[in-house]
This record gives structure tokens, C-alpha cells and sequence, in this order.
């Protein structure tokens, strides 16, 4: 179907599920032109994000470094310290990873309560092994001063972030965005559930599983690069491609009856660096919109999702049970016996990761493919 990865489904209890925790936000206006197109005005809900940090028995605001204040003394004290101490260090050496990136951008308190275990967690890789050229606005880096106001003044800032403000269809989970937009291709020009076998790139022919053959004047390729080069049956830049590294994606989807608790009654998600969870996020999914249960105001939905690479490898038996106990002991869950449904997809790959390399396997391999 239309969406690849940005796909929903909906499981055999009724309950819809989208392929992980997609939000709707762009600086683009063409991008924002297709969202318009895929539904009216009234077909959107548009939500104010509201995301939290679960540490230390508490919810801690996101992004974590811009509260410090919701911090014990000892550890408020821990991570305004390492500010202080990376700030006065202010012509220090370039790092050469993302570790070395989290510590002399955060000090060791933020990077050793925070950074470092959740990003572990979301990225299933070393992150001495990963680059930090990928971060740009996806990471919030306060100033000195920003992060003294929070300590002095007991605010919560909560409005950083290109996703502050996003939206969701109002039926159909994200999904359903590309199901609309892409009943608009003429139906003569759209083929689904047709594999390509191989690329012919010197003749520009796609060879298709069903031993038809389609011709292209430009291809846009949307898969992974190493199975594109794969296709191409070009070995040397295979040879490249193979470096790619990437994790897979665990997404659970736990169906309940009744409320959430008070607690997280308003959230949209929620992340998990602590080593209680195996998931590093939550998204409260039925909060995104009231269709997203098959009962609206009498049932509720948590999505959680889980890493796992070659690096670190995961129980895939035991991985749904595992996620829900986790869920309970922590008190998402208030009830087990509420529990209606329970849905597992993994997705392979499901991010790429930005390992130490990786920009000159880019830089090698695009412009061949673009040529």
C-alpha cells in the first residue's frame, strides 16, 4: 500500500495501529500543500506535543536538559556542573563521535542521567561508533543561561522542537494520509504488490517479479540503498553499501479497556532511558485522535517501540510479554486484566543508523546512482 513504513493497520481486537510513532511536521510548504490535499480542514486534529521522561520514578518534561529543575538537588547539581565545566572549556577539540559529541556538548551529568543510556537505547549501536553530523535541530542545546532560569525559576520548558505543534488524521492513523494521496495517482500508473527482480540502468528498464518490464526516464528509489545496488547488480557499489549499518524497529501495540491513568492522561509520548524497559518510547496513541480505538471513550492504546541490531540483539519470543510486564511494573498499565489486545510488527530494516562512515559511503555512492 501507499506509505511504506508510514503505514497503519488495524489489528483483530479493532484496534488501529500505526507502523511506529509518526507526528506531521515540515518547514516545507509543498510538503504542507500534499497534507492539505490528502484531507480538509476538519479531517486533521492538531495537538500541542506534550512528551515526557521516565527517570527516577518521576516524569521529567522533554526535552530533559531544558528542566532541570524537576531533578533532585544532587543530580540538578550534577548536570549544572558539567555545563559550567563544558562551557568554560569553550576552544575544546572537535569530537570525533557522537559520544564524545553528548559528552563536551552536555557535561558528564546531563550525558550520564539522560543522553547517553537513552540514546543507546534508541540506536541499538555504540555510540563511540556513530557519527554526530545527523543531529542539527533534533536535539535541543541549551545555553547556560537557559538552563540557570530553569533551576531559578522552577519552569518547565516545554516548547522547543520542530514537532511541538503537529497533527493527525482524524480517522485512518497516519496511514491514511498516503492511502488519500495516493488514490489520486491514476490507477493505470500505480502498481502495488509488484516487486522490481532487477534494474536494467543502462536501458533503464525495471524488471518485475510478474516478467513484466517497466520502462523509467528518471527512477526515484525509496528502499535501502544497499538493496537498490543490490538490484543494480553492481558489485562495486555493493561493496560500498554493505558498510550501511541500521536497527530494527519492535513496535507493540497494547489495546486496554476503560481510561489511562490520571498520570499520563494528556501525554502524547513518553521515553524511557532507565535499564527497567527494553522500550526506549511510549506513545499514548489513542490520545492522538478517538478513532484510534475501536471503543471511543471506553478504551485506550500505548504503542511502544524497541531496538535492536546485530549489536544488540533482542528475545523475539518473549519480547510482547516482556514489554507489557515492564509496562505494569512501571504503572503505565494500572490494570493487566484490561488488556484487550496485543500487536507486534517488526520492521527490518527500520532506522538507519549514522555510524562513523556513513557520510562517505554517501558521498561515494549518490552521485553514481544520480548519474
Amino acid at each position: 500500500m501507499p506509505g511504506g513504513l508510514a503505514s497503519s493497520c488495524v489489528d483483530s481486537a479493532g484496534f488501529p495501529w500505526d507502523l511506529g510513532g509518526h507526528v506531521q511536521f515540515s518547514h516545507y510548504r509543498k510538503f504542507d500543500d500534499y497534507m492539505d490535499l490528502a484531507f480538509p480542514v476538519e479531517g486533521w486534529l492538531w495537538h500541542e506535543r506534550e512528551s515526557w521522561i521516565w527517570m527516577r520514578d518521576r516524569f521529567v518534561p522533554y526535552p530533559f536538559q531544558n528542566n532541570l529543575h524537576r531533578l533532585d538537588p544532587a543530580d540538578r547539581w550534577q548536570a549544572m556542573n558539567g555545563l559550567l565545566s563544558v562551557a568554560s572549556h569553550a576552544h575544546r577539540q572537535s569530537p570525533a563521535n557522537f559520544h564524545e559529541w553528548i559528552l563536551t556538548t552536555f557535561g558528564t551529568g546531563i550525558a550520564e542521567a539522560f543522553m547517553l543510556p537513552y540514546n543507546r537505547k534508541v540506536w541499538a549501536h555504540p555510540l563511540d561508533q556513530m557519527d554526530f553530523r545527523w543531529v542539527g535541530e533534533r536535539v535541543s542545546v541549551p545555553s547556560i543561561s537557559d538552563a540557570m532560569k530553569s533551576v531559578c525559576l522552577n519552569q518547565d520548558q516545554v516548547s522547543w522542537g520542530p514537532n511541538r505543534r503537529f497533527r493527525f488524521p482524524l480517522r485512518g492513523g497516519t496511514g491514511a494520509i498516503w492511502r488519500s494521496l495516493g488514490a489520486r495517482i491514476p490507477a493505470a500508473s500505480l502498481r502495488m504488490r509488484t516487486q522490481v527482480e532487477s534494474i536494467d540502468a543502462s536501458r533503464r528498464i525495471l524488471r518485475l517479479s510478474d516478467g513484466g518490464e517497466l520502462s523509467y526516464g528518471t527512477l526515484i528509489n525509496t528502499a535501502p540503498l544497499d538493496w537498490l545496488t543490490r538490484t543494480l547488480d553492481n558489485s562495486q557499489l555493493s561493496k560500498k553499501t554493505d558498510q550501511l549499518q541500521f536497527s530494527t524497529v519492535h513496535v507493540i501495540g497494547v489495546g486496554l479497556e476503560g481510561q489511562p491513568p490520571e498520570s499520563i492522561r494528556k501525554m502524547c509520548w513518553m521515553y524511557f532511558p532507565g535499564e527497567e524497559t527494553g522500550f526506549y518510547r511510549v506513545t499514548v496513541f489513542s490520545n492522538y485522535s478517538p478513532n484510534n480505538v475501536p471503543c471511543p471513550g471506553a478504551s485506550w492504546s500505548l504503542m511502544a517501540e524497541v531496538s535492536e541490531s546485530h549489536l544488540s540483539p533482542r528475545n523475539r519470543a518473549t519480547i510482547v510479554d516482556q514489554t507489557v510486564r515492564q509496562m505494569i511494573a512501571i504503572g503505565l498499565i494500572p490494570d493487566g486484566d484490561a488488556i484487550r489486545s496485543r500487536w507486534h510488527k517488526m520492521l527490518t530494516p527500520g532506522y538507519p543508523t549514522p555510524s562513523l562512515g556513513r557520510d562517505q559511503v554517501l558521498d561515494a555512492v549518490l552521485p553514481t546512482l544520480e548519474s
